[in-house]
């Protein structure tokens, strides 16, 4: 499945964080967490039957509505319900280049089948404009911006994980990475850990995915919701 289709207007807006639920593995606080830090909730298709089962309806619901059933669809305004039929990107992809939103936390994408997870990855991105956060069992995941300061304490593990090639700068990693070019075939970065807080990133391009524990969810949404970052205007440029 390819995953070529241009950003699009989006179809929700926040001036608060958004948590997006899909209908992968959902752990039992996952969407307690994520509302605490981002408390508007859209669903990825069928993501909205993980948010009616905890007794919660999604403000929106976004996808091309092949795993959303009657029964959830009847429990929803239809006006909240914005089908998009293309089938050349996952319903997370959809998902992302449809909502505007100071930062997206995404729930029930990983733990389930590792092709969808895949997918995720390479969503995050594909659409590295969107400020998103994939919220694992035990980690965080994200597209890493241009630029980043992680507050986070000493010993905190920071793997970085290159999706293309890509060289970078830190302030305040065990392992320095200047000097180092990063290529998913060549050379990855996973296991790096916090020296001294905070730490500072840098790339000079595209591509590369920073996971952190779980722990450090909240340091990550302070830290990405204020980063320099692509703006859909300029979604082709580094800046």
């Amino acid at each position: 499945m390819g995953n070529n289709v241009p950003a699009a207007t989006p179809l929700f807006r926040s001036a608060m964080g958004v948590t997006l639920v899909g209908g992968g593995a959902l752990g039992a606080e996952d969407l307690q967490v994520s509302l605490a830090l981002a408390p508007r909730l859209v669903a990825a298709d069928g993501g909205a039957e993980a948010a009616l089962a905890a007794g919660l309806t999604p403000e929106a619901v976004l996808g091309d509505m092949d795993s959303l059933t009657e029964a959830a669809r009847a429990q929803i305004d239809p006006r909240r319900i914005y089908t998009i039929p293309e089938q050349e990107s996952t319903d997370f992809d959809k998902a992302l280049r449809h909502i505007e939103a100071p930062v997206v936390l995404a729930a029930g994408f990983t733990g389930d089948r590792v092709d969808h997870e895949l997918s995720v990855y390479h969503a995050l991105v594909a659409r590295r404009d969107v400020r998103c956060i994939v919220l694992g069992a035990r980690d965080v995941v994200l597209h890493a911006p241009p630029n980043l300061t992680l507050d986070v304490p000493e010993g905190t593990r920071i793997s970085l994980f290159p999706m293309a090639r890509v060289t970078g700068l830190d302030a305040g990693l065990e392992w320095p990475i200047e000097g180092l070019v990063f290529h998913p075939s060549q050379r990855i970065g996973t296991s790096n850990r916090a020296r001294r807080a905070p730490v500072r990133l840098s790339f000079e391009g595209p591509g590369m995915l920073l996971i952190l524990p779980r722990t450090e969810l909240a340091a990550v949404v302070r830290a990405v919701a204020g980063a320099s970052i692509w703006s859909r205007a300029n979604a082709d440029g580094w800046v």
